[in-house]
């Protein structure tokens, strides 16, 4: 996974594991890897790691059981929520973007449905 420079590495971590949970690869109650495994995979410290799940746990995601691990929450509306977020993030972004081309949010939002139209057609 590359590493956006000007952004903190954990929460960068955070938001890959909500993308995951949103896509479906990691259902509520899964249990997510030793602190470890990440680390090497991701190379980058354990501790990096750690606050990345410690920033899920505070976000009400993952629950710790001592001894057994760290644990998505179970609430079915997890996946729901993460979508609703990961839209609405991505949604501010757009219009913040168009906004500094000196689109008006009705416009930014004519483009999209006409991007969408396009997509729908397969074009």
């Amino acid at each position: 996974m590359p590493f956006d420079l000007t952004r903190p590495i954990y929460l960068q971590i955070v938001d890959n594991i909500c993308r995951r949970v949103a896509r479906g690869e990691l259902p509520p109650g899964a249990r997510l890897p030793s602190l470890r495994d990440p680390a090497l995979e991701l190379e980058v410290n354990p501790n990096t790691v750690q606050h990345a799940y410690q920033e899920l746990e505070r976000r009400g995601l993952t629950f710790t059981r001592r001894g057994e691990g760290t644990f998505l929450s179970e609430d079915p509306q997890l996946v729901d929520r993460l979508r609703q977020e990961l839209a609405g993030r991505a949604a501010e972004r757009y219009l913040a973007e168009m906004g500094e081309a000196g689109f008006s949010p009705a416009e930014a939002l004519a483009a999209l449905q006409e991007r969408v139209k396009i997509a729908e057609r397969g074009v």
